[in-house]
């Protein structure tokens, strides 16, 4: 089996959690890529491997699978890489929340076990994308969680022009607006006031940030919809965003959202449920006069 390992840096604590995990690909006699960035930070921290290195996602070509370790943030870039190619990713958990990286790292051993004895299921999560009249994040124009448009280096409020499939919707009076998928509607946009929304539905959020109206709200809508947007600003620029992702772009771009045409395929393991992970990690039913 060929399975890639993509990560940033982990603390001292996950140190015996990681080498356990190239022991016992070792064992299995598996065919181990790992990130070329992350190896880098494997070595200072004296871990063990044996293993090619990788730096794009074409690289990745015949994987198996993609381990992605670290927090949600690290999975989220994992997607960048395992894109295209469809290669299903698995999150193993060394950071602090665990959304989308939802195997904690005591389970690691139970993990790989799982995925060698095919006691696992797979999940497709629709994708973001966005086209514009300039290059953006070379070519890497997709995302798992969110596209937001925000405003760069000023106390003024943008206005961001919104129109479904060529229709006029609204002029969003803000500090921005965040279109988020189902997956995403637990990040950014929940910090936002939006909704959050089962990952099988098939809809885009559309949450405004600060807004300067007070009466407009987060709206659902379909994700077979073309979403494009107008900017106006005092400054000459403004900040795009792809999950983890940021450019600063001119205020003139021209910008268009809709449905990515592949998905990302994840990983779900023996015992994972949505609803046990919603109320585990927004503290649902905690009440500390209990």
């Amino acid at each position: 089996m060929k399975i890639a390992i993509h990560g940033r840096t982990f603390n001292s604590e996950a140190i015996p959690y990681i080498q356990e995990l190239f022991d016992n690909l070792k064992l299995r006699e598996a065919d181990i890529l790992v990130y070329k960035h992350f190896a880098t930070f494997l070595d200072k921290s004296g871990i063990r491997y044996d293993a090619q290195l990788y730096s794009c996602g074409i690289e990745l070509e015949g994987a198996d699978f993609l381990f992605s370790i670290g927090g949600d943030g690290t999975f989220l870039e994992s997607v960048t890489f395992a894109g295209p190619q469809y290669i299903p990713l698995l999150g193993i958990n060394t950071g602090r929340l665990g959304f989308l990286a939802t195997t904690p790292q005591e389970k690691i051993q139970e993990a790989i076990a799982s995925i060698y004895n095919h006691s696992y299921n797979f999940e497709e999560r629709t994708l973001i994308h966005v086209d514009s009249d300039v290059d953006l994040f070379n070519g890497v124009n997709f995302a798992l969680n969110e596209f937001a448009i925000l405003k760069r280096d000023t106390s003024s409020m943008i206005v961001v022009h919104t129109y479904i499939n060529g229709e006029y919707l609204n002029s969003y009076w803000a500090d921005g607006l965040i279109v988020a998928t189902p997956t995403g509607s637990t990040g950014y946009s929940l910090s936002c006031g939006g909704p959050l929304v089962m990952p099988s539905t098939n809809n885009f959020i559309l949450s405004p940030v600060s807004p300067h109206n007070l009466n407009v709200r987060p709206m659902i809508v379909p994700d077979s919809s073309v979403l494009s947007f107008e900017i106006e600003a005092r400054n000459k620029n403004f900040l795009i965003s792809l999950d983890s992702r940021s450019k600063s772009v001119p205020v003139k771009t021209k910008l268009t959202v809709r449905r990515e045409k592949f998905k990302a395929k994840i990983v779900e393991l023996e015992g994972y449920n949505y609803f046990q992970t919603l109320r585990n990690k927004l503290n649902w039913g905690l009440d500390l006069r209990n």
